[in-house]
């Protein structure tokens, strides 16, 4: 258990703003943290950080959905940070 975080809980709904328009994403709360922690280390703002990956989604062949692609991208990040 990581905090109040457990690794086994339902997705947690917020929204977010990305180029002036609301949207929500569902993610774990492990990923909402997981999120606030890159933001932070990269020095933006978690919608920043959120509009940036859903440019790179959009740019894909075949774009994901918004939180897929915020799970690959942290699951990206993860792995190549080893």
């Amino acid at each position: 258990m990581r905090g109040m975080t457990t690794d086994y809980h339902p997705p947690v709904k917020r929204s977010v703003e990305i180029a002036g328009h609301k949207t929500s994403i569902s993610l774990e709360p492990l990923f909402w943290d997981m999120l606030r922690t890159a933001a932070a280390e990269e020095g933006v703002p978690v919608n920043a950080l959120v509009a940036r990956i859903d440019v790179e989604r959009i740019a894909a062949d075949t774009p994901p959905g918004l939180a897929g692609a915020v799970r690959l991208w942290l699951a990206s990040r993860a792995f190549t940070a080893r």
